[in-house]
């Protein structure tokens, strides 16, 4: 690109963690606001400017409407860059899908929910809109970020390592979790988070989906012998990558149900709506 690019954020369902990435990294790295135009950003700024070329997306779809403003979007930006989990996969707002809508509305909102809170099945944005490029993770690591905007502005195709999470963790010198007893989704997740997880000693949970020769067999194995029922482990393969697997159909490596559920009863919880009066 030979002008100075204008960039725009959005957000959609999610908890706005990857732009709040974004900020942390603009505050050691003020050379990138020499090379950007930054015209929308709801968490940075007032001003909301529509003349943008490259749009960054945060959040997965849950809502009819939101298909409307995606496509808006998706019509004015040149490059439109899935921002994280829920916008690459669907993410955690995919768990949802497991149930009923009507049963997830009642559930959360209450009796009158359904009539109160427009929804539908969570899916990623490219879903409905072509995705130029993606920037996995939950968060998005701030240096994956840099570098992708980077070639983004050079002209170039980011591309995500199509390798898993081991060999990051072998460069770094990590002792692997699993053979230490701590389940870790490591040899099934696409590298290029610096293995930031098991780093500190906390498994990978799969938030930057698989690279491609995920080996699901193997892995439910090594999982069971950390003593690990198949519902628990299906549960730790579908936190994020619900959608996927949910639309791999038969051949998902799944033992339980991904299909809505209408009369299964949601888990409990302490953080379910109150009663109402």
């Amino acid at each position: 690109m030979t002008t100075k690019p204008k960039i725009a954020f959005f957000d959609f369902t999610s908890c706005e963690g990857c732009q709040l990435t974004v900020i942390d990294l603009l505050q050691t790295h003020l050379g990138l606001l020499d090379l950007v135009e930054i015209v929308q950003f709801r968490e940075a700024m007032s001003e909301k400017g529509e003349d943008y070329q490259i749009a960054f997306i945060e959040g997965s779809c849950t809502r009819k409407s939101d298909e409307a403003r995606l496509l808006q979007i998706r019509e004015q930006a040149s490059l439109v860059v899935a921002l994280g989990a829920c916008a690459h996969l669907g993410g955690i707002n995919a768990l949802k899908n497991r149930w009923t809508i009507e049963n997830v509305q009642t559930y959360v909102y209450g009796k009158n929910g359904k009539d109160a809170y427009e929804s539908y099945p969570a899916r990623p944005i490219s879903a409905v809109i072509k995705v130029d490029a993606v920037i996995p993770g939950c968060p998005i690591d701030r240096y994956e970020f840099l570098r992708i905007v980077q070639l983004i502005l050079q002209g170039r195709k980011p591309r995500l390592p199509d390798y898993p999470l081991c060999v990051e963790c072998k460069f770094k010198e990590n002792a692997c979790l699993n053979t230490l007893g701590k389940p870790c989704l490591g040899p099934i997740t696409r590298a290029g988070c610096n293995a930031i997880c098991p780093t500190y000693g906390d498994g990978c949970e799969g938030c930057r989906g698989w690279h491609p020769e995920a080996n699901f067999t193997y892995m439910r194995e090594i999982l069971r012998g950390h003593g690990l029922s198949d519902a628990e482990i299906d549960a730790r393969f579908t936190m994020f990558n619900h959608y996927q697997f949910q639309h791999m159909g038969d051949e998902a490596p799944i033992t339980t149900p991904l299909s809505p559920l209408k009369d299964e009863p949601l888990p409990t919880s302490t953080f379910a709506a109150p009663k109402e009066a």
